[in-house]
């Protein structure tokens, strides 16, 4: 084993996932579903302690591991979730009750996030976690960035896509986005931009306060 799997090894046994998370974790892999790594998690809890985020948007709910993480923060914490898959909206309402989470903290929308995201107010949310439908990676950050007050904050988990966006031989389509993405926030004057390693990868964007 490699100095740098086992770095990555211990950050994510380091974190203590509960039951809860535990079962949300197997039913994604069940589904197929590409969860958050528990280190990548516990990045995302912190940030949005950091930023006070209240008022939580996530495209692609999944199973609800992520947003066990983003509710974790505080009991006012506010999550509008966003999935066009009734099974995964399903798993992760059972995930919220058993994680003791009040339904009136948790907001489960069915239907195409591109279709849901143009209905919702701007400059209304302290963070957006951009986490579905890797081919519109580009149309939910700009959405996201749209959606958040100034200082708020858009994560983009899995940005690195397991290397291959570090990687210039890889050309296929959708790592040349994400690679675009990354390079573009990087360009940015509108926004400040930081790409963290963790998990696979998770790429952060901030508006600028006034």
């Amino acid at each position: 084993m490699s100095e740098h799997d086992a770095n990555w090894r211990y950050i994510n046994d380091v974190v203590d996932e509960s039951e809860v998370y535990r079962n949300a974790r197997q039913h994604a892999l069940e589904l197929g579903i590409e969860a958050v790594s528990p280190s990548l998690g516990a990045q995302i809890s912190v940030l949005a302690a950091a930023g006070q985020a209240r008022s939580v948007v996530e495209i692609g709910t999944g199973t609800g591991v992520s947003g066990l993480y983003l509710t974790a923060v505080s009991e006012r914490s506010v999550l509008t979730s966003i999935d066009n898959e009734p099974e995964h909206l399903q798993l992760a309402r059972q995930t919220f009750v058993s994680a003791g989470i009040a339904a009136s903290r948790t907001r489960l929308i069915n239907g195409r996030a591109l279709e849901v995201l143009p209905r919702m107010n701007d400059d209304s949310y302290d963070l957006v976690l951009v986490d579905a439908d890797p081919e519109h990676v580009i149309e939910y950050v700009e959405h996201g960035l749209r959606l958040i007050r100034p200082g708020g904050l858009v994560l983009v988990p899995h940005v690195l896509r397991h290397g291959r966006v570090a990687d210039p031989a890889q050309r296929d389509e959708l790592t040349v986005q994400y690679r675009v993405l990354v390079e573009e926030i990087a360009a940015s004057d509108a926004v400040i931009g930081a790409l963290s390693p963790a998990g696979d990868g998770l790429l952060q964007i901030s508006t600028r306060a006034d």
